[in-house]
């Protein structure tokens, strides 16, 4: 017999990097699991949104169960360490984003969430879309993975055949949320598939 998760708080971030299709299929992820769920806080950057609307054509909509914070909204429930968010994705992580982190620099809501999942000893998975890495940003993952964090690559993996850009998006989103710990129905290698 399978046992009961308990519901989580988690928070999602969007920010500037190319990949916004990583969010868009994060999102319809955690409707589907919603059950799963006791609170979504999401943050978009300036630059996410712009990039979201360039990408995608599709201007987001805030879905229920999520809460939309404003960059510079301090008084989210997540900015501080008293609250109770588990767990923060980063999807997908700038590399302006991830050198802030790495260096405790919390000039946004989005820094300061993250910093606080750091100083708390709590889930923070960042997902940098870039390529090639430059010895900085090397050195940036290095910093958070020692601190505590998760670097997530958007590197889509292929063992499911996907036929579309949200499916190959799909097989990082499902790593994603197994890392946050949660158990769902993905494309595990060598196992049988319904």
């Amino acid at each position: 017999m399978k046992q009961k998760q308990n519901r989580r708080k988690i928070v999602v971030a969007v920010t500037g990097a190319s990949g916004a299709v990583y969010a868009s299929v994060l999102f319809k992820k955690l409707i589907a699991i919603k059950n799963l769920l006791d609170e979504v806080g999401v943050v978009f950057s300036t630059n996410a949104t712009g990039i979201w609307d360039y990408e995608l054509k599709d201007p987001f909509k805030a879905m229920a169960p999520m809460k939309v914070y404003g960059k510079n909204d301090f008084y989210a429930p997540f900015a501080s360490g008293s609250s109770a968010f588990d767990s923060m994705i980063v999807c997908p992580c700038s590399m302006g984003t991830l050198g802030r982190i790495a260096h405790g620099i919390s000039d946004d809501l989005i820094t300061r969430a993250a910093d606080v999942m750091l100083k708390e000893r709590r889930k923070l998975i960042l997902v940098p879309r870039e390529t090639p890495y430059s010895l900085i940003h090397i050195e940036n993952m290095r910093t958070v993975t020692l601190a505590g964090g998760i670097i997530c690559p958007a590197t889509p993996s292929f063992y499911s055949k996907p036929e579309t850009i949200e499916q190959a998006a799909e097989t990082v989103v499902d790593r994603i949320l197994a890392l946050a710990g949660f158990e769902i129905e993905a494309y595990k290698w060598g196992e049988a598939q319904s």
